[in-house]
């Protein structure tokens, strides 16, 4: 029989073993959890920009903001208005074929998506022109399109780029350089290949999405395409088909830009004949924009922003469960912490001596147009925002180790980071998928374009571990699918470690004695002298 003492000590150290088991992090017991368990349930019908269940979920961040003690930052209290056309293909209507003297001609209907957030022309035919990663960068000592006549053409390119170039310049270049230079150059369409090895989602679920709406800002000049073009992404699994009769393989360029050689620029044989039948439709949503005044009186005009996206792609077919896009990684959990943060900065009393807006944008997934909407009109602080620091989709599958940081070369801002992540016992790492174009794929780039430093931290699995074939996995399984919910296994302790790491940083930059500052080697320090309109 045991002592008294000896039973005592054991019921307290199972007292202890059970009171630290309860209190460990988990789905049950985590306020960042509790926030994607109802922003990703049925009852917001995947969050789509502009549908009743997006408004219930801008009602409820509002909500929280409210409870958290930010004042509204808005146009309408909490609320900024943003207007839109949406532009839904009629896809059965819709007729895509190539067409050359030296075959029959092939319809490649089946074989691509039309972009529905390109406002479509209706009939385009013309002839098809490669121009390798569509890069035009000529201050950077790098042109795909020098020599290359595209008036009147549809462009070609494939998605990657040199290494001479650094992966958050060929974004930009993909994303806001080549839109210009070819409605300036006169092409009149553009179609967009993926390297295989590049691949994130499958292309029938890519497929699938494209019947969904688009949408472009109402505000014409906020667009990157200004008129019509024809826009389209082709299944790479096919498009050897472009290629045929030019004395190139598709395979052959593949190979070259999976070693990031650069490519040739040519004519190519088949012409393109496209019929797009689109109805275009106006819509209004909302972002919703909440602020932490600043303590100190000089430095209270400036502030830090903290965004997220609170939309997501809403329903569709059903492929797992009942086909809605629940959106529980992305970007529930973002929002989720942009909404704990507040907590943080609630409850510890913090009084930052800059202003922090937090700032949940809508329409991210049809091309990051709240954010575009905001950074050229913020409701608060405009012309006095220092930093943006997003969450986007920073996927806690594994405990929290790394994170790469998105735009952190750029400016000082990615200097604090490294060192808040440092203390954190965080490293802060290179992008190591550059070719995925990520640096333009979330909303701190549009602060980006504005000239305004910014950084979205993600966190990044170990190379050549379980962690990074779960990593593979989610993206094939998960990203933009049905199976982004809220049934699967998420590392809880990661994702408020990550959340901690957000507020610390957002608290030492607002009060830093300096803002963020461009580095002089920054592609996109010209930004911040020259704002784009």
């Amino acid at each position: 029989m045991r002592s008294r003492f000896t039973v005592l000590t054991f019921l307290v150290s199972a007292f202890v073993c059970i009171a630290a088991r309860s209190a460990a992090p988990g789905k049950d017991n985590s306020p960042w959890w509790g926030h994607i368990k109802t922003l990703a349930s049925d009852d917001f019908q995947g969050r789509l920009t502009g549908s009743p269940g997006y408004r219930k979920a801008a009602d409820y961040v509002a909500g929280v903001f409210e409870r958290e003690g930010l004042k509204p930052a808005g146009t309408a209290g909490y609320f900024q208005n943003v207007e839109f056309e949406v532009q839904t293909i009629q896809t059965a209507a819709s007729r895509v074929m190539l067409k050359s003297a030296q075959a029959a001609p092939v319809d490649v209907s089946d074989d691509l998506v039309l972009s529905p957030g390109i406002q479509q022309r209706k009939t385009t035919a013309a002839p098809l022109v490669f121009a390798g990663y569509g890069i035009h960068l000529p201050e950077e000592g790098y042109d795909d399109f020098a020599g290359l006549d595209v008036r009147g053409a549809v462009v070609v390119f494939l998605v990657g780029g040199p290494d001479s170039i650094a992966g958050a310049h060929r974004a930009h270049a993909v994303a806001e350089v080549l839109p210009h230079y070819l409605e300036k150059s006169g092409a009149v369409g553009v179609i967009q290949v993926a390297s295989p090895k590049n691949r994130e989602v499958p292309w029938a679920r890519q497929k699938a999405a494209g019947t969904q709406p688009g949408m472009v800002l109402a505000e014409k000049n906020l667009r990157r395409y200004q008129g019509l073009m024809f826009g389209a992404s082709f299944d790479e699994s096919k498009a050897q088909v472009l290629f045929a009769g030019s004395g190139k393989s598709f395979a052959d360029i593949v190979a070259l830009a999976d070693a990031h050689q650069p490519l040739p620029h040519l004519k190519l044989v088949p012409q393109i004949d496209a019929h797009v039948e689109a109805v275009v439709t106006p819509l209004t949503s909302v972002n919703v924009v909440g602020e932490l005044p600043g303590s100190d009186p000089t430095l209270a005009a400036e502030a830090v922003v903290l965004s997220a996206h609170l939309d997501h792609l809403g329903t569709g077919k059903p492929d797992h469960g009942n086909g809605i896009f629940h959106g529980a990684m992305d970007d529930a959990s973002g929002i989720a912490t942009l909404l704990e943060t507040a907590r943080m900065f609630h409850t510890s009393k913090a009084k930052p001596r800059r202003s922090v807006v937090f700032l949940a944008v809508c329409a991210e997934e049809k091309g990051l147009l709240g954010s575009r909407y905001f950074a050229a009109h913020p409701s608060s602080h405009a012309g006095h925002l220092i930093a943006d620091i997003n969450s986007d989709m920073f996927l806690p599958l594994y405990p929290l180790r790394d994170v790469v940081g998105f735009g952190a070369d750029e400016s000082s801002l990615g200097d604090v980071a490294r060192s808040v992540a440092a203390q954190a016992g965080v490293r802060l790492v290179p992008d190591p998928q550059p070719d995925h174009l990520v640096f333009v794929r979330s909303d701190q780039y549009n602060f980006v374009r504005k000239g305004t430093p910014a950084i979205m931290l993600q966190m990044t699995p170990k190379a050549n571990t379980t962690e990074e074939a779960t990593y593979k996995q989610w993206f094939s399984e998960r990203y933009h699918g049905q199976a982004d919910d809220l049934e699967q296994p998420v590392d809880i302790a990661a994702a408020e470690a990550y959340t901690k790491l957000v507020y610390q940083l957002a608290l030492k930059v607002a009060d830093e004695p300096a803002v963020p500052q461009w580095k002089k080697s920054s592609f996109f320090a010209k930004f911040a002298a020259q704002p784009l309109p």
